[in-house]
C-alpha cells in the first residue's frame, strides 16, 4: 500500500511534469516569439511587425531586429526574422526573411 504523496499516483494528484498551456492571443505570441529569438541571436529587438495564426494552432511572428548600428541612424541595417511557435508558445523554427536599411522605403 502506498502512502499519499510517496510516489504512487492517487486520485487528482498532478503529474510531476509541468503542464504546458496554450498561447492566449496575439500579444502573448508576440512576446514569446521575441523572447525566444533574443535568446538565440545577439541583436537588439526593434519590434514586432506581424503576428498571425500558423498551422496546427501555432503562431507565426515577424520580429524586427537591429543587425548593424550606423551613424546616421537612418543607414543602420535591420532585419526581419520569421519566428514560428507551436500552440504552447515553444519555438519551432526561425529564419531571416529580409534585411534592409532603416531609412529605406517599402517597395
Amino acid at each position: 500500500m502506498t502512502e499519499p504523496g510517496s510516489g504512487g499516483r492517487r486520485g487528482g494528484s498532478a503529474p510531476s511534469t509541468k503542464r504546458r498551456r496554450t498561447v492566449r492571443g496575439a500579444g502573448e505570441a508576440a512576446r514569446r516569439a521575441a523572447e525566444a529569438l533574443t535568446e538565440l541571436i545577439s541583436h537588439r529587438l526593434e519590434g514586432v511587425s506581424a503576428v498571425c495564426r500558423g498551422e496546427e494552432d501555432g503562431w507565426v511572428v515577424d520580429v524586427d531586429v537591429l543587425e548593424l548600428a550606423r551613424i546616421p541612424d537612418t543607414t543602420s541595417l535591420l532585419a526581419t526574422y520569421r519566428v514560428e511557435l507551436d500552440s504552447e508558445g515553444e519555438l519551432v523554427q526561425y529564419r531571416r526573411i529580409a534585411r534592409f536599411r532603416r531609412g529605406a522605403q517599402d517597395q
